[in-house]
């Protein structure tokens, strides 16, 4: 019995091993190097297409148009808005200056939409219909698994269908 034990003992803590040590050099290969985002270091770029103009970026990890984990923010003027969309992935936001208002539901408008003030963090799941307005500048963070993707609920309403 003892002979038994002593087996399934060291059977466990072998595997717990080797599943630590599989976990940990995923986990290296990950994180090549180490990188510190100070604030006034940033470097901000013209926002993407499918946002309306005005908006700048910045990516602080991964690529948001491709597969795998992103970090980026998004500063935005006051007043900015961000018509009824969704996206095919979970999105995940971290509010770090202004504020950021949002309404969900078929229709979303701006009188039913819930103020989210800095410091708020909010997650929604795939295909669900909201839309954004700021109050004062406004600079979010995303972080989710690429791509980043936005739809439009009215095709009208996305900018990269405007006529230049």
């Amino acid at each position: 019995m003892k002979r038994s034990c002593i087996v399934v003992a060291t059977i466990f803590v072998a595997f717990a091993s080797a599943l630590l040590a599989a976990q940990e050099g995923g986990h290296e290969a990950e994180t090549a190097h180490a990188a510190l985002h100070v604030p006034s270091e940033i470097q901000w770029s013209d926002g993407p297409p499918s946002l309306p103009p005005g908006a700048r970026v910045a990516i602080l990890e991964g690529d948001p148009a491709k597969e795998g984990m992103f970090v980026m923010r998004i500063r935005v003027p006051d007043g900015f808005h961000i018509p009824a969309h969704t996206h095919p992935k979970p999105e995940r936001v971290t509010v770090i200056q202004g504020t950021f208002k949002l309404a969900m539901g078929n229709n979303p408008k701006l009188a039913d939409a819930r103020v989210m003030p800095v410091g708020t963090y909010g997650v929604w799941p795939p295909g669900m219909v909201h839309a954004v307005w700021t109050e004062g500048e406004t600079t979010v963070q995303f972080h989710g698994m690429g791509p980043w993707i936005i739809n439009y609920v009215n095709p009208a309403d996305d900018p990269r269908k405007a006529v230049k």
